[in-house]
């Protein structure tokens, strides 16, 4: 009796998953537009660009520059154009490093660490988390990115189990791509 009961539950979590995905992803997407948009606003007043404004985000004390590439998701040449952005600013100035030369460390001067203040006071003012939630909510929010952030993707062949199947060629059509 009970798995008659279930049965059409399931069945229904199973119908309702790709909507609930899209609404995620179009929840997500919005999300990360109005972050975009705030971060480019916040930017702009400081006169430097938003990927400058990341690079101040995520200094924190001495870095070189191949980490902060890292920590970006970028090239580690596109940072000597970065630095050379925030250096000419004030925000930044260029070391040697001790043993190897050839590195290069990033500090923020104490320009940078009051106008990382101020972006931060303003991102703190704008974002919707910052606003929206309360501090379980945002805790409960980070600990959620963290874990999505923190799981490996799936391999290329790997479908979710509630994917349809390709269709009988072994190969996604544009119209089976755009169903998912």
């Amino acid at each position: 009796m009970s798995t008659e009961i279930h049965e059409p539950d399931a069945a229904r979590a199973e119908d309702s998953a790709p909507a609930l995905n899209r609404d995620i992803l179009d929840a997500l997407t919005t999300l990360v537009k109005r972050a975009g948009t705030v971060g480019h606003s916040i930017a702009a007043g400081f006169e430097i660009a938003p990927h400058d404004l990341l690079a101040l985000f995520k200094l924190d004390a001495t870095l070189a520059m191949k980490e902060l590439a890292q920590r970006m998701g970028c090239d580690a040449s596109f940072v000597t154009a970065v630095a050379d952005t925030l250096e000419k600013r004030g925000f930044i100035r260029r070391e040697p490093g001790q043993r190897d030369r050839r590195v290069k460390f990033l500090m923020l001067t104490p320009e940078g660490h009051a106008a990382k203040e101020r972006m931060m006071a303003q991102l703190a003012a704008k974002m919707p988390w910052c606003y929206a939630l309360d501090d379980d909510e945002r805790r409960c929010f980070l600990g959620l990115l963290q874990k999505m952030l923190d799981t490996p993707e799936p391999s290329d062949n790997a479908t979710p189990d509630n994917a349809p199947p390709d269709n009988t060629t072994g190969t996604a059509t544009g119209a089976d791509v755009a169903d998912r």
